[in-house]
């Protein structure tokens, strides 16, 4: 475990009303940074519009659910399943063709 934080970094992340220890990897810094300020806004959307109505864990929870919901559609517009799959099958008939002649 030693071995593995010699090359990750000691960051401090603010994250809406929070500072987070973080070890990371130098390279990917920037990508946790974003996330928190990702993370901040979202949880302040939500807490301008229902603060006094709903309970912080609530907000909380509200906000997590929009960033995983983001994350999942992303992860879903990214989906090349169908394509390999299409793309293999044009392979295997264009290879049965040039067989063939």
């Amino acid at each position: 475990m030693a071995e593995t934080n010699k090359a990750k970094q000691h960051i401090t992340l603010h994250v809406y009303d929070t500072n987070l220890s973080v070890y990371c990897e130098p390279e990917k810094e920037v990508l946790y940074r974003n996330a928190a300020k990702k993370i901040t806004e979202t949880v302040n959307q939500y807490a301008q519009i229902f603060k006094g109505r709903k309970s912080d864990k609530d907000i909380l929870y509200m906000s997590l659910i929009d960033i995983a919901l983001r994350y999942e559609m992303e992860l879903d517009r990214n989906e090349t399943q169908p394509y390999d799959q299409l793309l293999s099958q044009l392979t295997t008939e264009i290879e049965e063709e040039l067989k063939n002649k």
